[in-house]
């Protein structure tokens, strides 16, 4: 039996360190190798459900459902109004009999993990205010790809403990890559999540810390990550976080504190002059736009194993 069947993907914790590694090695397979799953798709259909703004998650999505011949339809928030105008039980029935996978990029994850409780195709989580386990993914596809076996090396993020950090810390454990994150007090990732992070590092080897001084997140780092300081939903606090988080700005001062030509990571969008400096942004070792295409690869992935392929 196929176990990738169908298979969702609500956080990373629902992959073993073993499965997290499959489907990163899935998708430098069909990067480098498109045609495997070309036909996969022909004549199916994968629902894009978004409640918020989008380019790289409705962009990849919808190309991924083309290379692999089948097509996605965008639902904007007006057209469903998930919970309000119809329950989330009854939209993801619904889809069910039409679609063969759901994506849902939504404010609430409860939300998610709701539609695919009642939905009888692959439901992926393409963003929700807990998790973005499919930026991880993408995000650790370019480790791969600029630094070999990412065990045993250091990432760094500095900025604030948001839904990306709680998927990177996961993924990072279950691969054996330390992670240390750097965030002001206050900020910190939800500390139910980075305990579930550290006891997954204990078998990988991997160390994973939370810290308050950038300098020392970042120090002999491999990789330094950041993400904007005030994400969606969170505007009324915008002026609050401008005061308070400039010291963790990637810039040059704080990259001299990591390995010499450490890569630079953003998930984007980004606000040059906030989180990232210019410079740091279009740095020679910025792989921010490997990041963004790599979405592509790392989320066809998924589908395509959901849909039963499985690499040569």
């Amino acid at each position: 039996m196929n176990k990738w069947l169908n298979r969702d993907l609500i956080s990373i914790a629902d992959y073993s360190s073993e499965e997290a590694s499959f489907v990163i090695d899935a998708a430098l397979t069909l990067k480098d190798d498109p045609g495997q799953a070309a036909k996969l798709a022909e004549g199916k259909t994968l629902a894009m459900i978004f409640e918020k703004q989008s380019l790289r998650t409705r962009m990849t999505f919808e190309i991924a459902m083309t290379q692999m011949g089948g097509h996605g339809i965008y639902l904007q928030p007006t057209d469903i109004g998930l919970g309000t105008r119809e329950p989330v039980m009854d939209v993801a029935r619904c889809l069910s009999r039409w679609c063969a996978a759901i994506m849902a990029r939504t404010f609430k994850h409860e939300t998610v993990i709701e539609l695919a409780e009642y939905a009888d195709v692959q439901v992926i989580n393409a963003l929700s205010d807990w998790e973005h386990p499919c930026q991880a993914l993408a995000d650790f596809l370019t480790l791969r790809e600029h630094l070999g076996e990412v065990r045993g090396k250091t990432l760094a993020y500095v900025g604030d403990g948001n839904n990306v950090v709680h998927s990177l810390m996961l993924l990072a454990a279950k691969l054996g890559m330390n992670c240390r994150i750097g965030c002001p007090t206050g900020y910190e990732p939800d500390a139910k999540l980075t305990a579930a992070a550290q006891l997954c590092a204990q078998e990988t080897g991997a160390i994973i810390e939370v810290l308050h001084d950038p300098a020392a997140a970042v120090m002999d780092a491999d990789a330094v990550y950041t993400d904007v300081w005030t994400s969606m939903g969170q505007e009324n606090e915008r002026e609050e976080r401008l005061r308070i988080f400039p010291p963790f700005q990637i810039n040059a001062e704080l990259l001299s504190h990591a390995n010499p030509g450490a890569l630079i990571m953003h998930c984007l969008p980004a606000h040059r002059g906030e989180e990232i400096s210019a410079a740091a942004m279009d740095s020679p070792n910025s792989v921010v736009f490997d990041e963004a295409e790599n979405r592509l690869h790392a989320q066809k992935a998924v589908l395509a194993l959901g849909m039963g392929w499985l690499p040569d």
